[in-house]
């Protein structure tokens, strides 16, 4: 049985310190592509080694990357991510002071605009995979009219079904890294 998930609840102190684009890129990188160095992740983000060393020492001061001693030779600092995902729930936000509410809504506006860049970057290269992966895709959009609380439901339905596929993980040799955005949203009346 794999070991639980650990998803770091997001709170005022903690927003502060990863409502930023080149932080939430790089805990994104740590997360999907494991240890790295500071120059190793400028690389792949196409920044400066300075600003995303930078940018990794106030993470780990909020508690979001940690070393990763084991992978260090001399003087070469890896990092890790400290957990394997962030929950946010808006709402705990609302009664928070301008600038606690103005980060909270810049953090969901990078999140919404990471999801339409993996997405469009998918549609870029979808004729470069198989079309076993290709019909392995998917990219709908559905309406249906619920309460709150059934949106709730359905929400934490999903969440379980993917956990149950995250249970089933395996390291076959048609296995790849698969992203799965899920947004549920109410519409607004015309």
């Amino acid at each position: 049985m794999p070991e639980e998930r650990k998803v770091r609840k997001l709170d005022a102190r903690s927003l502060r310190g990863l409502a930023h684009p080149l932080r939430m890129q790089l805990l994104d990188a740590l997360r999907r592509h494991g240890p790295a160095t500071a120059s190793m992740l400028a690389e792949r983000l196409n920044e400066s080694s300075g600003a995303t060393s930078y940018h990794l020492r106030q993470l780990a001061s909020h508690g979001f990357v940690e070393d990763a001693p084991e992978r260090g030779k001399g003087r070469e600092r890896w990092w890790q991510a400290a957990d394997q995902g962030v929950s946010f729930d808006s709402t705990e936000f609302d009664s928070a002071g301008p600038e606690v509410r103005g980060m909270a809504d810049f953090f969901l506006q990078e999140v919404a605009t990471s999801h339409a860049r993996e997405l469009s970057g998918w549609l870029s290269t979808r004729d470069h995979w198989s079309a076993e992966w290709t019909r392995g895709s998917d990219m709908s959009d559905m309406t249906l009219r619920l309460t709150p609380e059934q949106a709730t439901e359905l929400v934490h339905e999903m969440h379980a079904l993917i956990d149950d596929y995250r249970s089933r993980e395996t390291d076959a040799p048609d296995t790849e890294q698969v992203r799965i955005h899920t947004h549920l949203f109410p519409l607004a009346k015309d």
